[in-house]
Parts: C-alpha cells; structure tokens; sequence
C-alpha cells in the first residue's frame, strides 16, 4: 500500500479519512477470477472472523459463519461445561445444510414465535413424537390469529421434503416448482435432521465451508491471560485449533507471560493470535513471543468507552497500518478488530495491511447472534449488545464473587451497559453481511485490478480527505418536498 501523497504517511487516519484510488482494468469479468482467500486462510477462505463477544458469537453464529468460509470466535467468558456441550454440536452440524427449528402438536403460535427467529431460515417445522416433519410454518401464516391458538390444529398443503443426497440445484428447482422457500431434510426414516433454503442453495454454489481436518466446521476460542491452561486443554481435546489470547491492553507483561506460557505447554501446532495493541513496537514484541497474529485496536467501537474515558487509543487505520508493517516484516500479518461496520471498511482495513477483519457489533444486530429477539414500543426487533468491560460483562464475567468483592469491581466499569441493536432490513441474517460485503470487497478489488489480497494490499493505492469528502461518497437520494 502507498500514499497518492507521501507527507500523509505519518498522519494518524481513521477509515473514514481515507479512500482507494482506481486503476486500469482490463478484465472482461469483474468476479470470477478473483480470490479473496487471505494468505494465512486458518482453513478459512474469506478474511473475516466475529467478535469473541458474548452478545456476538454462540453456537448459532459459529456454525452458520462455519459454512460460508468465515470463522466465529467464541468469548472467554464461556465456562468449561458450556464449551463441552457447544462445540461438538458445532462441529457435529452439516456442512451444507442448516439446523431447522422444531415445535411439536402441543405448542402455541406464541411459543413458535418466541423461537422462529432464531435461524435465519425464518421457519418452524412442527414434527411428531418419533422427530418426523408434519408441517412447515412461516411467521406470515401465523398472521391474525390468536398467540394462544395450538399449533397441532392447523392445517396446511402436503408437506414437502427430500433426502441428504439432493443437489443444491435439484432443491432449488424443487422449491421452484412448489413455491415454497424452504425444504426440510430428512434421513431414511423420514426423521428431520436439517433445512434448506432456496437463497442458500445458490450460496452453496458460492461458497464453501471452513473445516478443519477431520472435515468438521472450524471455530476459534478466545483465552483470557490468566489461568488458560486448564481450559485450553478441554478446548483441544474437543479439537478447536486457533486460539485468541484477549485482553484490552495488550502491552503488558503478562501477555508476554502468557504467550509464552501458551507456546510452552502446547506447542505450536495451534494458531494463536493476541492482542490488543496498536503499536508497531508493541506488535513486534507479541509476535517475537511466539504469536502467529496480532489483533489490532484500542478503543474505537459502538460498545466501547475506553478512548473516550482514557483518551488513550489510536486512529483505526493508521494502527492497521503501522502494526501491520511490522507484522509483515516477520512473516506474519495482523488482525483489524472493531470498527468494521460496512463493507468500505473490510476494503479499508485489508488494503491497510490486515489478514482478516474481526466484526462485532454488526453481527450482534442479526437472527444468528446470542441473545434473543426482542420488541421496542413499536414493534421493532432489536437484540441486546453491550460491551465486555461494560458492568453486564462483568457482572456475567465473576458469578462466584462476593458481594463485596463484585461491588468493588462496580467502580471500575464502563458506563456504557447494553444498547438497543436494531434487525436491519436486508441485514437479517450473518447471510445477508456475508453476501454485502463480499460483494464490496470483490468490486474493490476490481478498481484496483488486483487478483488476489496479497495483491490488493500491495497496489492499492490511498488518499487522505476532508470531512466533507467522506459525506461526499455517501448516497444522498432526493428531498422530497411535503
């Protein structure tokens, strides 16, 4: 990456100071030829990974990314026998198709929409006692009629469903002919064991899954730097690979302790990233500790406080940047964690410098993250997210202290608790993130004619711009006088 203008490389830059100039393109395509594989893929073949926050990443979220080639990380705050039941049934997922959503005879519309939203699919599939598929719901055939109406009393068209076997277009023409988006999948015993969507059977034929291996969905954990090894050891034997030692302040003795520690104990078959910092120095000294990745960012992110109440942090794209450089002089590259909220962003980050993009709360305002869908006065959808320095992290984060040991740990919290994260039309669903920003990051890679991200990093090349060019850049539409 260069400057259009030298005396700008010292600046300190956020992504919304900066732009990509294009160049010549002589392709006749603009997507086919292109790969957006990072160059250290973690068995991933797109650049990004979500955020080890608990209002983020779950079982949900780690699967679904799993199957269009991106990585989901899971927090620190996840206790050992939570992680034992997760990650198998992560990993034990299929590959090509998604988990359904099942209710049986006994249940009311008011329990199918309580759960209904959980997957993305959008779908409730009612099945007897012995698991078999009886009928498919949509929230649209629950309008107008009473919550409390029982489920086993409505009557819908025959039901249709297919084997594993299927091909992605077979099932696509399948629901083609009956009209109908989703087709559930069951085994020879016409027991239900997945779902398919008709968008996901044109995704299947875009891209593939992140596996491991044994060819099982891969995911990541993320390690607080204080007493791990007990924990890491219950995360290999249940075969996660890549690991994320994670604290606020990264630049600090004990991380070096840690790293080491980690190295140590395991080995180095097992990615390891750690972080946060936002340093060159700093960047270095992590990775000559044993890290293969350095997670970058101090500060700048919708549930964060830190900069604004220390006033320490740093300009997102210049820390990519310089971090990054460092990186690269050892052979290894960086993480972009925070601030990545569209895909401008992701191009921003990567032509920066940064192998892969952490996103956080953009994943937590979607159907697959953690919490639970919940109504405003109005009706909207929203889920709950809050930062892991905020008090509900905490709070969560030291279950077992005492009530005076917690209400001293209340004094040093972030005031920002939780804030309203709203389902975004055409934002959903980690699907529709994943098709948005792709889609960006191809088109970017086109204007500047690289072919792969190795070679987008290395020709793009970037200009520094006021305020009022950003505002500029974005879609201004039309006043309509009233």
């Amino acid at each position: 990456m260069k400057f259009a203008n030298p005396i700008y490389e010292n600046e300190e830059l956020t992504y919304e100071d900066v732009f990509l100039f294009q160049q010549y393109f002589d392709g006749a395509s603009r997507f086919s030829w292109l790969s957006i594989k990072p160059k250290f893929d973690l068995w991933s073949s797109l650049p990004i990974v979500s955020a080890n926050m608990n209002a983020v990443t779950g079982k949900r979220l780690a699967e679904t990314l799993a199957r269009i080639w991106w990585i989901g990380i899971l927090p620190q705050d996840m206790d050992i026998e939570t992680l034992k039941d997760l990650i198998p049934k992560i990993k034990n997922s299929s590959l090509k198709f998604d988990t359904p959503i099942t209710i049986n005879k006994n249940h009311t519309i008011r329990d199918a929409m309580w759960i209904i939203h959980k997957r993305a699919h959008n779908a409730i599939i009612l099945v007897d006692d012995d698991g078999k598929p009886l009928n498919i719901f949509k929230p649209k055939d629950f309008n107008d009629m009473d919550q409390y109406t029982n489920i086993g009393s409505l009557k819908k068209s025959f039901l249709i469903t297919w084997y594993e076997d299927i091909s992605d277009e077979e099932a696509f023409d399948l629901m083609e002919k009956y009209s109908i988006s989703s087709l559930p999948i069951i085994d020879k015993s016409w027991v239900l064991i997945w779902i398919m969507t008709k968008k996901w059977t044109v995704r299947n034929s875009i891209y593939s899954p992140a596996v491991d291996s044994d060819n099982t969905l891969t995911l990541g954990a993320a390690l607080g730097i204080n007493n791990f090894v007990d924990k890491t050891k219950v995360l290999i034997e249940l075969w996660v690979k890549t690991f994320v030692l994670d604290t606020a302040h990264g630049y600090q003795k004990k991380m070096i302790e840690a790293i080491k520690l980690f190295r140590k104990e395991f080995g180095n078959d097992y990615n390891l990233i750690a972080g946060n910092v936002i340093t060159a120095e700093w960047t270095r000294a992590i990775i000559e500790a044993g890290a293969n990745w350095v997670k970058v960012w101090v500060g700048p992110g919708a549930m964060c406080t830190t900069r604004m109440k220390t006033w320490v942090g740093r300009p997102q794209f210049t820390a990519v940047y310089k971090c990054s450089l460092e990186a690269r002089k050892l052979w290894w590259f960086v993480w972009a964690d925070w601030w990545i909220k569209d895909p401008r962003d992701l191009v921003l980050a990567l032509a920066a410098g940064a192998n892969h993009v952490m996103i956080g709360t953009t994943f937590a305002g979607t159907f697959e993250s953690t919490w639970d869908i919940k109504l405003d006065e109005m009706g909207r959808m929203y889920k709950e997210n809050y930062g892991m320095a905020s008090r509900k992290a905490v709070n969560l984060r030291n279950g077992d202290a005492t009530p005076f040991t917690m209400a001293k740990k209340a004094l040093f919290k972030e005031w920002i608790s939780s804030s309203k994260i709203y389902i975004k039309e055409w934002r959903e669903s980690v699907w529709d993130i994943v098709d948005e920003f792709i889609t960006g990051l191809r088109s970017a890679m086109t204007y500047v004619w690289a072919f792969n991200l190795e070679e987008f990093y290395e020709k793009a090349t970037v200009g520094v711009q006021t305020n009022a060019g950003f505002h500029e850049w974005t879609p201004h539409g039309k006043v309509k006088w009233l």
